[in-house]
């Protein structure tokens, strides 16, 4: 054993040096060192989003820097206890060792992390697809699975919009504030699809349901999406759905047109009529942004509509109830026995997967 454990630490020292270049460790301390002394301005919590960002911000760079302080360390000291140890303690120290495989695999997964707005937060958005009662049901599974996910990150989730349905929803909107949120959750964008048999059928009968995930990033410099008035329709209604103080009560919901491409957002979830319009153009023009991302466009003039919708027929991701239990990403192969699990929030071997391909 002791030979197979020295030989795994050997790996995992080669696997260190090929990233520690990739690091910016002193790079990264000057950086905590920075947002540390705003934080400590008498002035810091005047504009508490801005002081909860950089206070998030800081936390991530001390986690890092931490978490490959405590890898190096490890790798380092465990070489000489595994040649002193007994055999019942090298059985221990396998475990140490399954535990720094583990730490640097995700390591190196968030070093994948470094486009533009992958440090930032996301619009999450859920439409039903085929399947009629089956999909509603499927939409509500979907966005308790991704609030289960973001719960386990620890980041902060709102609903932004909900239009639910005597069988679960038609659609969702979730805005989640949190560091590296747009950077894993973007492997769920596409179109999830559902086996299993039916309990809204007399027959029990197998039924295949479809709902579309859409992951915008969120945009934190308003500046960086110019809309012009003109091309923007705006409407107001009395909100639907469960709802709450003032809610339902007034024309406070909010549909915005963006007339070019016939984009509609709506939101209705907020107590007044200027907060859902604000909510709702944080989410057009996150998605706006996402479409000139996908097209490589430089001007929104040049994004084509026809494009924005996509196919049900383009599955990324099937979930098995029946006549087997299995989720199967389409994209990389990856695939979970266990569709319980990944529906209470299990969705890391699928991101890191996405993100290795």
């Amino acid at each position: 054993m002791e030979k197979e454990l020295l030989d795994r630490l050997a790996q995992l020292q080669e696997k260190y040096f090929s990233l520690q270049k990739h690091l910016h460790l002193d790079k990264k301390r000057a950086e905590l060192e920075k947002r540390r002394g705003e934080m400590n301005q008498p002035d810091f919590w005047g504009d508490q989003e801005k002081a909860q960002k950089t206070s998030q911000k800081a936390a991530h760079l001390e986690k890092f820097i931490e978490q490959w302080k405590g890898i190096e360390s490890n790798l380092k000291a465990l070489p000489e206890l595994i040649e002193s140890a007994n055999e019942t303690e090298q059985k221990e120290l396998q475990q140490e060792v399954e535990r720094l495989e583990e730490q640097i695999q995700k390591g190196e997964t968030e070093l994948l992390l470094s486009g533009p707005y992958d440090q930032g937060g996301v619009i999450l958005s859920l439409h039903v697809g085929n399947g009629g009662q089956d999909a509603e049901d499927f939409t509500h599974i979907l966005e308790r699975m991704y609030l289960r996910f973001c719960e386990k990150k620890e980041w902060k989730t709102h609903i932004l919009d909900e239009s639910p349905s005597e069988s679960g929803l038609k659609s969702a909107t979730i805005e989640i504030n949190g560091t590296l949120a747009y950077g894993l959750l973007k492997s769920e964008h596409g179109v999830h699809r559902l086996i299993r048999l039916s309990p809204f059928n007399a027959k029990n009968l197998r039924q295949t349901s479809f709902t579309r995930v859409e992951i915008l990033p969120l945009i934190d410099n308003e500046a960086e999406i110019q809309i012009d008035e003109k091309d923007l329709r705006i409407d107001v209604f009395r909100s639907s759905g469960c709802g709450g103080q003032s809610v339902n009560t007034t024309d406070s919901a909010v549909r915005i047109t963006y007339l070019p491409l016939n984009l509609v957002v709506t939101c209705q979830n907020e107590k007044s009529q200027l907060q859902n319009k604000q909510s709702a153009m944080k989410v057009l023009k996150s998605r706006l942004l996402q479409l000139k991302l996908e097209q490589r466009a430089e001007k929104f003039e040049e994004i084509r509509g026809e494009l924005m919708e996509s196919s049900f027929g383009s599955q990324i991701r099937t979930y098995t109830l029946q006549p087997y239990k299995l989720v199967k990403d389409h994209r990389t192969d990856c695939e979970h026995p266990n569709p319980e699990a990944v529906f209470n929030g299990d969705l890391e071997d699928f991101i890191d997967a996405f993100l290795q391909k």
